[in-house]
């Protein structure tokens, strides 16, 4: 080999050396923040709603994602927003029920505005979305005329999954179904990737198919059989993976939603404690 030849080649093995460290460090990442859907600790909330915040804000949790249907637990929205500031907690989104979108909904947006939230999101449709893809149909309508007053105020409107969208009505997922008739444009999807393995679906399939449409995520860990939640780490989802595939990840909410935990607390700070140590 020529010394010409035999330098080039030291100094491109020496060049792949150096490089690769950084390299692997690089795709080495952990969440920049996460929140606690506070349906998780719903009876905390009840019993001592500032407490039980700053409880929350000392266990790492940099967000919350509120229940209007539970009335902020019973503060108004200028007094739970004073909590959430006094914390250091931010709300981006909430839950709502349906009928919001169909009564003064102006107002719910202005309200949404003064929380500081980005996000208006119904977590289900109530008990008609079990009686046909008709109903279905209606409210994807809705959901888009009320997406485009949210659009004009600065706002998003969102749907959230529940395990029984999955169950087929006329061989037709009604979830799907949904998906399909409500506009990108107007309307955003929250990926609760517990509740679609519990409904018999594949959240990593989703997210590939509609990975322009889910913009919030709910975090639940399912045990093997699929028949309820647990905390993270400890059932069957591949969380690294599937933070891996989020696209724009660090811009969109993410929240842990645990809905039978035997101690609402500790179970939260055990998330809390996962998500903190989890590198993807």
């Amino acid at each position: 080999m020529k010394r010409r030849h035999f330098i080039q080649s030291v100094m491109a093995a020496a060049a792949t050396t150096l490089v690769r460290p950084r390299e692997a460090r690089a795709t080495t990442r952990k969440l920049d923040r996460f929140g606690l859907e506070l349906y998780s600790i719903r009876g905390a909330m009840r019993a001592d709603p500032e407490r039980t915040l700053a409880a929350v804000r000392a266990m790492g949790y940099s967000d919350v994602e509120l229940l209007w249907s539970f009335k902020n637990f019973g503060r108004t929205p200028q007094q739970t927003r004073a909590i959430l500031d006094k914390e250091g907690l931010r709300a981006p989104s909430c839950h709502m029920e349906p009928s919001t979108i169909l009564t003064d909904w102006d107002r719910s947006l202005d309200t949404a505005k003064l929380l500081g939230q980005d996000y208006l999101i119904v977590p289900d449709l109530g008990e008609e979305e079990n009686k046909s893809l008709d109903v279905w149909k209606l409210w994807a309508d809705r959901f888009n005329t009320a997406g485009a007053a949210a659009r004009k105020a600065g706002l998003w409107l969102a749907f959230h999954n529940e395990p029984n969208h999955m169950k087929p009505i006329g061989g037709v997922v009604p979830y799907d179904l949904f998906l399909e008739r409500t506009d990108p444009s107007l309307v955003r999807q929250q990926l609760d990737v517990g509740n679609m393995l519990m409904g018999g679906g594949d959240p990593m399939t989703y997210l590939e198919r509609y990975k322009d449409r889910y913009w919030s995520f709910h975090l639940k860990d399912v045990v093997a059989d699929r028949s309820s939640d647990t905390e993270l780490g400890k059932g069957t989802f591949d969380f690294r993976r599937f933070f891996a595939a989020v696209p724009s990840l660090a811009s969109k909410p993410v929240y842990v939603e645990q809905e039978g935990p035997k101690d609402e607390m500790a179970s939260a700070k055990m998330n809390a404690d996962y998500l903190k140590a989890l590198e993807f």
